[in-house]
């Protein structure tokens, strides 16, 4: 993981972030400046950045807003202060309103970003200054600190090519905490056809099966937000095992960039669960992010111990064959 210490100072008045890159500074600094790298990892898992505005220039501002996994959102905004590429750059930070004017009675606080070379790639240090000890204690009490570590920790992907960053790994699976783990696979197509390949259902049930042996005899989806969806699998064949399904209905919808859906299966009083699908292109692949939020880790550690990746690695490798 990238972040190496996070500290807060509260005579100080400053929270600090140090984290390490296997990647030139030119190459951090570019992913700290352009809206649409920020846009993959500034916000923790769950809830991605949209940057509306983005004047990278003293006075210049930057305005952008995190939707989370229920569509709620939550808006900020920097100005820019001081710049000195590839070094630093200097901004205040403030929640913001639709308009982009600071909430009154919100805590804002100046940031500075700091670049420099290691033997192995490159650091960063982010310091927060706050106005006053009840404003640092509001910005760690929102979960600031766990929040800016799990923001941090999706850089690796972005300062990464994602064929080399994902050569030969397949699907991976992470378990971020308790409740939330991260899937993510480099699927070889562009977005929109792996975007339409899990919103159609004549394509869904080509590719969404899972192990071979099984067939998703019913599919039925509705891709509006409140809309709901429901598929069933059979087994064919000499395949062994009962038909199982699952239904829910979506929360978020921001095609073709992501999809936010509830989880549940059909015949069981089991937990549901909530799935944050996020899709980036780059030369022609498509990064799939998939971001499973459980009600506990007992209920994550059951359905891990399923063989879920296995699972999910052979419809995925099916997927780009129905994307040729």
């Amino acid at each position: 993981m990238p972040v190496t210490d996070i500290t807060t100072d509260p005579e100080a008045l400053t929270m600090t972030l140090t984290a390490e890159f296997a990647a030139p500074v030119e190459r951090l600094w570019n992913a700290f400046t352009q809206p649409s790298q920020l846009e993959r990892f500034w916000g923790p898992p769950g809830w991605p950045a949209t940057f509306t505005e983005f004047e990278f220039v003293p006075g210049g501002v930057a305005r952008y807003r995190m939707t989370g996994p229920a569509g709620e959102t939550s808006r900020g905004g920097w100005e820019f202060l001081r710049i000195d590429a590839p070094r630093s750059f200097e901004v205040l930070d403030a929640f913001v309103d639709e308009d982009g004017k600071p909430i009154e009675g919100m805590p804002s606080m100046r940031m500075t970003f700091t670049f420099e070379a290691t033997e192995t790639g490159s650091r960063m240090h982010n310091v927060s200054y706050f106005a006053s000890a009840d404003a640092l204690d509001e910005v760690i009490a929102m979960g600031a600190v766990e929040g800016s570590r799990m923001a941090m920790d999706q850089l690796d992907a972005v300062l990464q090519d994602l064929r080399a960053y994902s050569e030969g790994k397949g699907t991976r699976t992470e378990i971020l905490d308790d409740t939330h783990v991260r899937i993510t696979r480099l699927i070889e197509g562009p977005r929109d056809l792996v975007w339409r390949a899990h919103q159609e259902p004549e394509l869904l049930q080509k590719w969404l099966l899972g192990p071979d042996g099984w067939a998703m005899t019913e599919c039925e989806v509705d891709s509006r937000v409140g809309g709901a969806y429901k598929y069933w699998w059979e087994p064919v064949g000499d395949t062994e095992g009962q038909g199982f399904g699952f239904d829910g209905e979506t929360l978020v919808l921001d095609a073709p960039r992501r999809a936010v859906t509830t989880e549940r299966m059909i015949g069981t009083d089991y937990p549901s669960t909530t799935n944050d699908l996020s899709l980036y292109e780059e030369d022609g692949a498509t990064l799939l992010t998939l971001i499973i939020t459980y009600p506990d880790s007992q209920t994550r550690d059951m359905v891990l111990a399923t063989g879920m990746t296995d699972g999910m690695e052979a419809s995925y490798a099916r997927l780009e064959g129905v994307l040729v």
